[in-house]
Formats: structure tokens, sequence, C-alpha cells
């Protein structure tokens, strides 16, 4: 698909997913409530890894500090700052019940707290700070927040973690961002994919602020395309996944304890990448609808919308 055609693509969906005076865009028209998606993914058969809970109010830090430099220096990166750090940002906020329904709010805000966004830690050569039983080297690992837990999507070696994080500090590790469409769409219908981007933006938000209590910095390596994402993340295997509850890349940011000393790179190699993605991947995604209504319109947008290196 050329740039031309993509473009138009874009924009062709941005006026047809339009609300108007006279009509809605297109959507299923009520809610399939037979079918509303899992809220949680899980990689079923994956190594569970728990983090520990943080009470909140031990975790104050006035509201105009959010927005200034740490005046201390940073948390130490141990199992007890990530499970923090994923806990003020994506992690469950409350349990609601009514009438005998009961569902999770979370940290995070999302349309319709429909929660599209899965997150994902990359943790380059600290494996042994989260279970000794791992040993050294590297890990992907994903967040499941109704468990506060991380599900062991894959290991590598310390070198390949090395590699990867050249020009960082040593300290550094990585968070990614992904989104399955198909959880806003079961509401949404054709608009799903902007409610997708709009709740990405809360989500990294959400980490931002958390690792500003931690006096750390997150920073977007913009520069990425959308298919390295993909293949760091494991997002790019089937691993049974449905069709229909594919998670699509968003973002990986690097995580810098007390900020950056100089520029730091706003890519990563592509040798360690290839190299994560190529290894041994563990558990099978769970499925979060029996049925699925195809808005096809999303996949195409998707598609045209995918970043390539820059």
């Amino acid at each position: 698909m050329s740039p031309k055609s993509t473009l138009e693509t874009v924009l062709a969906y941005h006026q047809r997913t339009k609300h108007h005076f006279h009509a809605y865009a297109r959507s299923l028209g009520y809610l399939d409530w037979a079918n509303q998606p899992d809220p949680f993914r899980r990689y079923e058969g994956a190594r569970q890894i728990q983090l520990p809970f943080r009470d909140p109010n031990g975790s104050i830090l006035p509201y105009e500090e959010l927005y200034r430099p740490a005046s201390s220096g940073p948390d130490p990166v141990s199992k007890e700052s990530i499970g923090r750090l994923f806990q003020f940002s994506l992690g469950l906020s409350a349990w609601k019940e009514f009438q005998g329904s009961r569902w999770a709010l979370r940290m995070n805000p999302s349309s319709g707290n429909l929660h599209p966004t899965e997150g994902y830690l990359v943790l380059p050569n600290r494996r042994e700070v989260l279970s000794e039983d791992f040993g050294p080297g590297g890990m992907v690992g994903h967040y499941l927040s109704e468990d506060h837990s991380l599900e062991v999507r894959t290991l590598f070696d310390t070198q390949i973690g090395q590699d990867l994080m050249a020009g960082f500090s040593p300290e550094s590790f990585l968070i990614g961002l992904t989104s399955i469409h198909w959880r806003e769409a079961w509401k949404y219908g054709e608009r799903a994919y902007r409610y997708c981007q709009h709740d990405v933006g809360h989500a990294l938000a959400a980490l931002v602020f958390s690792a500003r209590i931690l006096g750390w910095t997150v920073i977007h390596l913009e520069n990425l395309s959308d298919e390295s994402i993909d293949r760091i993340l494991g997002t790019d295997r089937e691993d049974g996944c449905h069709p229909m509850e594919r998670e699509a890349p968003d973002l990986l940011a690097v995580v810098v304890p007390g900020g950056p000393t100089a520029e730091l790179p706003l890519s990563l190699p592509e040798e360690p990448i290839r190299q994560i993605g190529g290894g041994e991947w563990f558990g099978q995604a769970n499925r979060l609808s029996e049925e699925h209504d195809d808005w096809s319109i999303i996949e195409e947008v998707h598609s045209a919308s995918m970043k390539p290196t820059t």
C-alpha cells in the first residue's frame, strides 16, 4: 500500500466513523452481553511471578511534584518497585458489584471501562530481580492486572539483553503497550480503533506518573517500527489467539531510573529483537468471546497505520 493510499485509508476511516446529527457511526446497535469480552488477557500455561502490593497511602506524592524534577534519588529496580510501577498505572483500583454483576476498575482510564490496552515488561538483564528460580538473563512478561502478576512469555540470555539496551544505562528496562481492538468493537463497532488510540494515551500517561513516584523517567521509543514492537512482545505470534482477538502493537518505552544523563536513542537494534522474537515462548492466549462481529474497517485502518522504522 503506497503512502498516499495509506493516508487516504486513514482519512476515509476518520470520516466514516464520525457521529452525525442524523446518525451514529456504525455499530451493532445493542450490547451482546452473551459475548462480552473477558476483560483480562491471560497466557494460559505461562509461569506467573506474583508482584507485591503496596499500600497507596505509603506512596503519596503531592500533585505538583509530578511535574517537577525528582528532588531525591530514584528507587532501585526491584520486584517491589516494578510491582508499584504496574500497580499504580495499569493495576486494579476497585471492584464494584450490583445486582449480581461484579466488575473491576483500573488506575488507567478507559472508554466504557473496556480496557483494550495490555501491558508488557521487557527486563533485559535483571531476571533475578523478580525470581531467583529463573537465574540471570532477560525476560518478556505480560502484566495480568487481575492477579497483579507477570506471566513469563519468554526468557533470553544476558548478552542479548545487553545488546538490546546498548545506549541506555544498565538499570534501564522496557515497557510495551498493545491494544485488543475487539474489546472496544464489541460495544462501539467501527469507532473502536479511535477508542483504542485514546486509551493507550491514558495508559502511557499513567505509566509516566507512576514512574515519577519512583523517581523514574519514561521515554517513548518513537523511532521503532510497529513490526519490531510486535516481534519483541511476542504479539506477532498466534499462540492459539483467535484472529479477532489479536493484540496490535502500540508503543515501546524505556524506563530510566533517575532520568537520562545524556541524549538517548529512540530506537533499538534489530538483531537482539530478532533473537528474542525467535526464542521459545510460553503460554496460550485465552479466548475472550465465543462469537464476534467482524468490523473489517478496523483491520484496514490498523494495517494502513502500521508505523515503519523512522
